[in-house]
Order: structure tokens, then sequence, then C-alpha cells
């Protein structure tokens, strides 16, 4: 079969690698009907976080299941199925207790030996844990089964943050990063019932979606400025709670100094190339919260569908350009110079 491989930094190629089979009784296969490129990805290609030449690439993915193993009785042949970014056997104690990134058996698609989701198929182990069904008639709507790829990360992600930064009715939320993660923070605290939401953004296409998903303002500032701005939104206080969706140094401390006294910080923007920038007495004089890390999407995925089926909450415009399976190279290309906000690979 086709899938995409890193070999050096900018260096993606699509190549022949061998069809996935059930190794073992909870595995299942799923052939890929959609997956995309995560801006965590882009660590990988730029040459920022290492991988083995050849090594296989991606992480979110829905599909069909086409083979499943003797002990799989969740998901059967034929049926349209969402994974969350990482494998889990839902069944150990981290898993029952819903981190499900902590499972004892779990696994990341593309790590050294597994498969990745920018391919044609992909085995699955421990698919009962793992797999979600979806609707049938879905796999036949374009729109809605991009909504439904975004499960598989960046709109769990993006509820987990709102989560750990405790987004609820009366609050005003800010949010720091214009990525397809930000965004859905944006989406997931207008669902929690946010009375204020705030996008901090230099991109209007980017912003523009921030407000089609329930921003009422946005600040184009960085640093310094963007912290002023949003203290002049807020009378002066902060946001109760704020949504760090980048990762850098810089992106914390704003993150930090936008929140109100009271105030939580979820944070889910991968830690990179620096330090985090927080200072530990600021927060403590503050009394300012810190939560988040990986987000556990596979158990966010039960209470985020329903509203994705009905319409509620419509994930679909982080997608803005689609690519076919050979066109993935050209789709990093495009998220890496910013032309791209989130690539789609239609099989």
């Amino acid at each position: 079969m086709r899938a995409t491989t890193i070999h050096a930094p900018f260096d993606m190629r699509v190549e022949d690698v061998p069809d996935p089979v059930v190794r073992n009784p909870g595995d299942a296969v799923v052939r890929v009907l959609r997956s995309c490129i995560c801006g965590s990805d882009l660590w990988a290609y730029r040459g920022e976080s290492a991988r083995q030449p050849g090594q296989r690439i991606g992480h979110e993915f829905l599909g069909i299941v086409e083979e499943t193993g003797a002990e799989v009785s969740g998901v059967r042949r034929g049926d349209l199925v969402v994974a969350p970014f990482m494998w889990s056997d839902g069944v150990c104690d981290y898993c029952r207790e819903g981190l499900t990134t902590s499972c004892d058996h779990g696994g990341f698609w593309g790590s050294v030996g597994s498969d990745g989701g920018q391919g044609e198929a992909v085995r699955v182990p421990f698919a009962d844990g793992t797999l979600v069904a979806l609707p049938a008639e879905a796999a036949s709507d374009d729109r809605l089964l991009a909504a439904l790829l975004t499960l598989s990360d960046v709109m769990g992600t993006g509820h987990h943050a709102a989560l750990g930064a405790g987004a609820r009715a009366g609050a005003t939320v800010a949010v720091v990063g214009d990525g397809a993660v930000g965004l859905c923070g944006v989406l997931a605290a207008k669902r929690l019932g946010a009375d204020r939401i705030i996008a901090l953004g230099r991109h209007e296409a980017r912003t523009d979606i921030a407000r089609r998903f329930g921003a009422t303002d946005v600040v184009a500032e960085r640093g310094d400025a963007a912290v002023e701005a949003v203290r002049e939104l807020t009378r002066g206080q902060g946001a109760h709670a704020v949504v760090e969706a980048v990762g850098t140094e810089q992106s914390m401390r704003t993150a930090v100094s936008i929140t109100r006294d009271g105030g939580a910080i979820g944070f889910v923007g991968v830690p990179h190339g620096s330090g985090t920038g927080l200072d530990l007495s600021v927060m403590f004089d503050r009394n300012i919260a810190l939560r988040g890390g990986v987000a556990p999407v596979r158990t966010y995925i039960p209470e985020l569908l329903p509203d994705v089926l009905d319409g509620t909450i419509d994930p679909s415009p982080v997608f803005d350009l689609t690519v076919g399976l050979e066109g993935v190279p050209d789709g990093y290309k495009a998220m890496d110079e910013r032309t791209a906000l989130k690539v789609m690979v239609a099989n």
C-alpha cells in the first residue's frame, strides 16, 4: 500500500510499504478515508523533533474497518470508525479514570514500528478500546467527515484546554493561538457557555473562523501589547480562563499575564523550542491554576460526537486545503509556509 514516510527535514515521501495485517486478537485493520496533517507534525518536518529515516507519520484518521482479530467485539468489518491520536486498551486503571493517554499499553500512531495515519490503511491495536463507531451514512457526507475527523485530535484537544481553563457560563475566556487547536478551543469554550471569548491571532483568515466559532473579540497584537489589549477589554483584570494552544515561551508568558487573579490556564500547546516561561511566584501570588497536557481525546469523543452529528458544533472549517495521498508532501509545505491552516488528506 501507499503511505507517507519522513526521511530527513523537509523530505516527506509517499512510498510503497507493507500492507497492515492483524497480528494480535485485539487488532483491527482500518482502510483510511480521511486523515490530516497536524501542526505538531511540522516539528518533525522541520527537523526539530527526531525521526528515523523512513518512519511513518500521521496520527489523525477515520475510515472503514476491513478486518478484525478474534477478540474484537466492539466493531466489525464495514463499520465507519474514528481513531483518537493514541491507541489505548480501554481497561487499565488510567483508561477507566479517563486518562487514556497514559494507558499502560497505549501508543502513538507513527511511532517506530507502528503505522501512521497518513496512508491507505492502519493496523489498530486494542481496537475495542481505541476505535469509536460512526454512523455509516456519514461516509458519503464530505463536510460531516471533515467535522468528525477533528474528533481524532484538534476538537478534543481544544475541549481539553477549555475544560482545564475552566470555561463556563459567565466566564471570559482568552485563547492564545490561532491554529486549528486554538480555533477548536474557541468552539469548545462557546459550547461550554462562555459569555465572552477573546481570540489572540494575527491572521485574518483564521480570526474570521474564530469569530464564526464564537469569538466576541480579536486581539492581533503580540507580547506586551497583547497583554495590554486583553486587560483593556477586561477592566484591567484579565480573563477567568485562558487556553494556551501554541507551546512557546512567549505564548505561555502571554497566557500567564492575561489570566485574571484566581483564574486558570488550560495548556495544550506542545512545548517546543524553549522553556515554558512560567514564573511560579507570579502564579502563586495571583492564585493562577495550570491544567492541561496531552488531551485524552478518546474519553471526549462520546461526549462531543452527538454535538457534531446534530450540527451543534461544526469544526470542519479548520480544514482549508484538501489533498490526495500523493499530495501530502505539498500539504506539509503549505502548512509550513502558513499558506494553509490545516490540510486534510482524502483517500
